[in-house]
C-alpha cells in the first residue's frame, strides 16, 4: 500500500510530465489509493523521478508509468518496467508523445492497438425504451456477464469479472433477457464508464444509446461532474455512438505488448 507521501509525489510527478509532454497518463490514482497496483518507484533524494505500475485490468496486465524530464535516458524507465513486469503485459504510452514511443520502440515492444480517451461534456437527453432495463448485477450473473463479454470484444475475461475494483456491473435487459453489460466506476470527482458491451445479436436497436445516456444522467444526478470512457481508435462506430452523446475526444493511448 503507497503511503500519502508516495501518493502526493506521484501526483506531483505525473502534473510535471503531462505540463512537458502533454496528453495524459493512465495512472489510475483510485486504483493506487486502494492498493490494488504492484509499484516500483525510483527516488533523486526526496524527489520522486520515477514511477510504475502493474495494473490487474487484464487479461493481460497493464502496465504505465513515467520519468521526470530531466532524469531520461539514465535507464530508469527500463529498471522500473523489470520490477513491475512479470511474463508479458501491455505497455499504456500516450499517443502522440515522442518519449512514450521511443521508450516502447527501444524496447521491442510491438503496438497491439490504440485507445481514444473520451470526456462526457452536455448531459446527454434521450427518450428511454420501455423495454430496457437495466439491473445491478449478482453473482449469479458472472457466466452471463463473461459470455456477453465474449461475443462483444472476442475476449476472454477474467474469472471474477463482477464488480471489479469496487466498480458497479449492471446486466442490460430487454424484455427481461440479458443482452448487453456495463461497469461504472465512480470516485465522486469522477466516473469511467467500462465493459460497455451489447450482444453483437441485439445491436443496432438502440440499446447501447438508450443505456449509455441513462447511466450519464444518472451519474450527473448524483454530482458527478466528470464522466469518462475509452475506445479503440479502429472501433468507428462505437465513436461515433459516444459522439453523438456529447463525449469529446481529449486525448488516446497506444497500448503495446512487452515481456521480462
Amino acid at each position: 500500500m503507497l503511503t500519502d507521501r508516495e501518493l502526493a509525489a506521484i501526483r506531483a510527478l505525473e502534473a510535471e510530465v503531462v505540463a512537458h509532454d502533454g496528453g495524459r497518463l493512465k495512472l489510475e490514482l483510485g486504483a493506487l489509493e486502494k492498493g490494488e497496483v504492484d509499484t516500483a518507484l525510483h527516488w533523486d533524494g526526496d524527489r520522486l523521478v520515477g514511477f510504475a505500475g502493474r495494473y490487474p485490468f487484464g487479461p493481460p496486465d497493464e502496465v504505465a508509468g513515467m520519468v521526470a524530464p530531466s532524469h531520461r535516458r539514465r535507464g530508469i524507465a527500463t529498471g522500473l518496467l523489470r520490477e513491475v513486469l512479470a511474463g508479458s503485459a501491455l505497455l499504456i504510452t500516450p499517443t502522440g508523445t515522442p518519449a512514450g514511443r521511443a521508450f516502447a520502440e527501444s524496447l521491442g515492444a510491438t503496438r497491439r492497438h490504440s485507445e481514444h480517451f473520451l470526456v462526457l461534456g452536455e448531459t446527454p437527453q434521450t427518450p428511454e425504451q420501455p423495454a430496457v432495463s437495466t439491473r445491478v448485477a449478482v453473482e449469479e450473473d458472472n457466466e452471463v456477464v463473461r459470455d456477453l463479454l465474449r461475443r462483444a470484444f472476442d475476449w476472454e475475461p477474467p474469472a471474477d469479472v463482477l464488480h471489479r475494483f469496487g466498480d458497479t456491473t449492471r446486466v442490460i435487459e430487454l424484455d427481461g433477457t440479458p443482452v448487453g453489460t456495463v461497469r461504472v466506476s465512480d470516485k465522486g470527482d469522477w466516473a469511467g464508464v467500462y465493459g460497455f458491451a451489447v450482444d453483437p445479436a441485439h445491436q443496432g436497436k438502440g440499446i447501447g444509446r438508450d443505456v449509455l445516456a441513462r447511466v450519464c444522467r444518472e451519474v450527473r444526478a448524483r454530482g458527478v461532474p466528470r464522466v469518462t470512457l475509452e475506445v479503440e481508435t479502429e472501433n468507428a462506430a462505437a465513436l461515433g455512438l459516444y459522439t453523438s452523446l456529447g463525449f469529446e475526444l481529449v486525448a488516446g493511448e497506444d497500448y503495446w505488448e512487452v515481456h521480462d
